[in-house]
């Protein structure tokens, strides 16, 4: 994944003297960014609703949803950011626009960030799975698990599955419920968030009617999700992405092998508030997004890091097994093949 430049890579100590001049959140740079982006949400809103509600052509509502699913996306961006502590100065501030971003992203602010945290503390580590990551099991551990668990993994790891049935359940249903282990503040924030969809919905059904409001919402909220796993999986599930068990895993190399550079068209990149940069992300989660440009440009000079372009990152839906021995992510087929040259060499 990462190329250097020099003779000896470089070391955290000059990652770090970089890195701090990016991590101080900006006031204006947050504000700016809650205006160009809840602004156009809430006004693509207005419109499907104003579609729905009158004569205005069928095709402008369903026009208005298809904008707002990126636009969603981009709100939990800022909803990350806050989980984080890095969009604001304020913990306070962080807080507020943190729950407020949640509920529009049907995601509980401190159930989410503590998950999310491990996530980051665990990140590369064949160890410590199984906390805010996709699924990935070993050659070895898919080779010898019972039949039934074989089959769901094939299931779980099937892009109709993962990119269809998943985004649904992950925002529809799981984020509902508090994760394991979370403590009560977490626990608190899921009761919050779901009892504020819920008085929304109320509102609705008095105010646009519950009809018109599903219509919109259930659409915006499963197409920024899908969007929003598929980011997440490439950011983690590449053919060269670092895994490595506890004892000798590089903490560094998890953030810049182990997470992607995604290089997505500026559109794009605009909608998903830079997340494509998530190995700048993993070297310090303290970098706000609109920080992250900056910061990767200024890494580049010491380091090239290889991006992974939107055709490669389309292979990424053929692997699905960790294999130990080549320090890759490999294909259902190559472990087959890996199986029957096993038991030739037995025989």
């Amino acid at each position: 994944m990462s190329e250097n430049t020099t003779a000896e890579p470089i070391s955290r100590q000059a990652l770090n003297k970089i890195i701090l001049k990016f991590t101080t959140p900006s006031r204006g740079k947050g504000a700016w960014q809650m205006a160009n982006t809840l602004i156009p949400y809430f006004g693509l809103w207005a419109l499907a609703i104003y579609s729905f509600k009158t004569e205005l052509p069928n095709w402008v509502g369903v026009l208005s949803v298809l904008l707002a699913g990126p636009f969603l996306v981009r709100i939990f961006i800022i909803f990350h950011d806050c989980c984080h502590s890095s969009f604001y100065k304020s913990k306070w501030a962080n807080t507020l626009v943190g729950y407020i971003t949640g509920i529009l992203a049907s995601s509980p602010f401190r159930d989410w960030g503590e998950a999310h945290i491990r996530h980051h503390a665990t990140a590369g580590n064949l160890d410590k799975r199984g906390v805010g990551d996709i699924w990935t099991l070993t050659v070895e551990e898919y080779i010898t698990a019972p039949k039934l668990k074989r089959i769901t993994y094939r299931v779980f790891r099937h892009p109709l599955f993962m990119f269809g049935v998943g985004p649904s359940y992950v925002f529809l249903v799981f984020h509902r419920f508090s994760q394991k282990g979370i403590q009560h503040k977490g626990r608190l924030s899921v009761y919050m968030t779901n009892l504020a969809l819920l008085l929304l919905l109320l509102l609705a059904g008095r105010t646009i009617g519950y009809k018109v409001y599903l219509l919109i919402q259930i659409p915006v909220t499963i197409l920024a999700a899908t969007l929003g796993i598929w980011l997440f999986y490439v950011q983690h599930q590449y053919e060269e992405v670092y895994w490595a068990r506890n004892d000798v895993r590089d903490s560094l190399k998890a953030a810049l092998e182990g997470s992607s550079y995604y290089k997505l068209p500026k559109v794009a990149q605009w909608f998903s508030g830079n997340i494509g940069l998530h190995h700048i992300h993993h070297l310090n989660p303290s970098i706000p997004n609109y920080n992250l440009q900056g910061c990767h440009d200024a890494l580049q000079e010491m380091q090239h890091i290889e991006p992974l372009g939107l055709r490669k990152s389309f292979k990424s839906l053929r692997i699905h097994l960790w294999d130990e021995d080549t320090q890759k992510l490999i294909s259902f087929k190559a472990m087959k093949l890996i199986r029957k040259a096993r038991r030739k060499n037995q025989e």
